[in-house]
């Protein structure tokens, strides 16, 4: 039986919403397993929806560039926030972003591309040699069409083209390109906001898919609800599900009257063309990195002595 610890109810209670006793069975119950203490609370009725467990811990910025029909991301991470507002490590991520427009967004390619005299390895080896902290180039995605734009928007900049948050969006169209990259930034906004998981239905994890259908059939089954009522209930939910998380069912943050989709539709007189919206990628700071958290009393007790 795994030990429940105070910082992991106090984890589940802030992903969930859910009571703090409530949180505590919900990791009982499943031998300290977050996922499953989210399901089991969601089956239960105890939290409205299940919101990724840990909080964004990795410092550093998100670079975002685009140039016409091309546009990228990277993430370049650091130990400190203070990190983030050095000149030197701005212009680091700057540099990276530039190298990924032109040579893609594989890593180890970014990293052996040559700057200057040095490769961007060398760079960040120099920079970190410089600053005093250690710092990682941890991905990078690009997006491209043959015909439109890719627009970009970055949240909580720090610096132009350089911030916490940082979205591209690629839109397919012969239409006019500044009508285009009005739209593109748009969207690009919107997705910042809303985190749409996929473009479509078709594009979602079908794990993911199977793992909601089977939350929301296990919760309406404990209720005593017949199975054949339980199937309706389902489809309903899962359509609810798609216009919280798949981006042309969401509602558009900036006419929530329509739905990204009808937006683009509309937007299509404007630019004097059919739109397609070919891709979007959307980077938060350190998503997915958890930060080993420090008991500074015990560590005060430590240093001197105590038990």
């Amino acid at each position: 039986m795994a030990t429940i610890t105070a910082a992991m109810v106090k984890e589940l209670r802030e992903s969930t919403g859910a009571g703090m006793m409530d949180c505590k069975a919900a990791l009982t119950e499943n031998n300290g397993d977050m996922q499953e203490a989210q399901d089991w609370l969601r089956k239960k009725g105890l939290s409205k929806a299940a919101k990724k467990a840990g909080r964004v811990a990795a410092e550093g910025l998100i670079g975002a560039l685009t140039s016409g029909t091309k546009g990228v991301l990277v993430e370049v991470n650091s130990e400190t926030d203070f990190v983030a507002r050095n000149e030197q490590f701005q212009g680091l991520v700057k540099m990276i972003a530039q190298v990924a427009l032109h040579n893609g967004a594989d890593v180890e390619k970014i990293k052996a591309a040559k700057v200057g005299d040095v490769t961007v390895e060398t760079a960040i080896s120099d920079a970190i040699a410089t600053i005093g902290e250690n710092m990682t180039l941890r991905r990078a995605a690009s997006l491209d069409v043959s015909k439109g734009v890719v627009s970009s928007y970055v949240h909580n900049a720090v610096v132009e083209g350089a911030g916490k948050i940082g979205v591209i969006v690629a839109l397919e169209s012969t239409g006019k390109t500044d009508e285009l990259a009005v739209l593109g930034r748009q969207l690009a906004m919107h997705v910042a906001a809303a985190k749409p998981l996929a473009l479509d239905p078709a594009g979602l994890d079908p794990e993911t898919v199977k793992r909601e259908k089977d939350v929301l059939a296990d919760k309406y089954r404990q209720q005593g609800k017949p199975e054949n009522v339980i199937e309706k209930i389902v489809d309903s939910g899962l359509k609810t599900y798609y216009k919280e998380v798949c981006l042309l069912d969401q509602a558009f943050i900036h006419d929530s009257g329509k739905s990204v989709a009808q937006a683009v539709k509309e937007a299509e007189g404007k630019v004097g063309g059919p739109i397609k919206i070919a891709g979007f990628v959307n980077y938060a700071l350190g998503e997915g990195i958890e930060k080993q958290e420090s008991d500074f009393a015990a560590e005060v007790a430590a240093a001197s002595g105590k038990k």
